[in-house]
């Protein structure tokens, strides 16, 4: 009876000193993340949002002074902002289509039984986990009028890439697209993987054809995960710099992010491009929301 009582109280003991270990642990890694957050992602918000509203630049000594909302005023009034929004647009269209093509059509190839199957999932991977800088060079390289291997292989001569300015953007966007393809094809294969055998063998006995298949099995499974997809190649889209700023200088490929950073780190208009950054977040929260509820009405179907 005694070793009974001693030995329940050893447990609780045990019990209660990992629940003070857990409690520990805890919080050494809460806290400290939490003051992580804080210092450097909510605090830089809330501090250039206050910037927002003044007229403070950088690279004077003068002090701030309130203005209201006069930056987003005038930066809504701004036709040449809505032009680098346009820009923004038509490039975020063109390179989250293309990836959306490309890398779904790779993980409808991928998911047959092929050989050396693994090894090609892996080999397709590997460009977006190359930086911005490493795959900006190389496309510039590659899009090189003299000696770039594109214009060879398609037989274009000299032709002008990322200097013309009708093309520049589009060269941009087939760059992305080459290099996050293989984010949407990875999603796109968790979600091809996931979709019941029987319904294809079902559909296989009532003889559906290919068509019917994939609108009505394939598609309709897969979407969700697609949507996810898109949704997050949209955000990084709209925010794309490194690779516009890389490979050409074109004022037709100056999307939101460039003119956001020449407005604070070469004209030092610092509070009216922390109102610009600010325009931005609400758009870039637009969007995702309309994507989600769209999200979730497809997965209610």
């Amino acid at each position: 009876m005694a070793t009974a009582v001693m030995t329940s109280l050893d447990t609780k003991s045990r019990a209660a000193s990992r629940g003070m270990s857990d409690i520990r642990i805890r919080n050494l890694f809460i806290i400290p993340t939490i003051l992580f957050l804080i210092v450097f992602n909510i605090f830089p918000l809330i501090y250039s949002l206050g910037y927002s509203f003044t007229d403070f630049r950088a690279s004077s000594n003068a002090a701030a002074r309130f203005v209201g909302l006069q930056n987003y005023r005038e930066l809504l009034n701004d036709p040449f902002i809505w032009s680098n929004f346009a820009i923004t647009a038509k490039y975020v269209i063109v390179s989250v289509t293309g990836q959306v093509i490309v890398g779904f059509g790779t993980a409808m190839l991928l998911n047959r039984d092929i050989p050396l199957k693994g090894l090609l999932t892996t080999l397709l991977l590997l460009p977006m986990m190359l930086s911005m800088a490493v795959v900006g060079l190389f496309w510039k390289l590659l899009y090189d009028p003299s000696f770039g291997i594109i214009n060879y292989t398609l037989g274009l001569g000299s032709f002008e890439w990322l200097s013309n300015p009708d093309v520049a953007l589009y060269a941009v966007a087939i760059t992305d697209i080459w290099m996050w393809s293989p984010f949407v094809m990875l999603l796109s294969l968790a979600g091809l993987s996931a979709v019941p055998k029987h319904l294809y063998e079902a559909a296989a006995i009532d003889r559906a054809g290919p068509f019917y298949t994939f609108f009505r099995i394939t598609l309709p499974l897969v979407a969700p995960i697609l949507m996810i997809a898109i949704i997050f190649r949209t955000m990084e889209a709209f925010k794309t710099f490194d690779l516009a700023y890389i490979l050409t200088s074109q004022p037709t490929t100056e999307v939101i992010s460039i003119r956001l950073y020449k407005m604070a780190f070469q004209e030092w208009q610092t509070g009216r491009s922390c109102a610009l950054a600010y325009i931005v977040l609400i758009m870039i929260l637009a969007i995702t929301n309309i994507y989600v509820k769209y999200l979730n009405k497809v997965k209610e179907r």
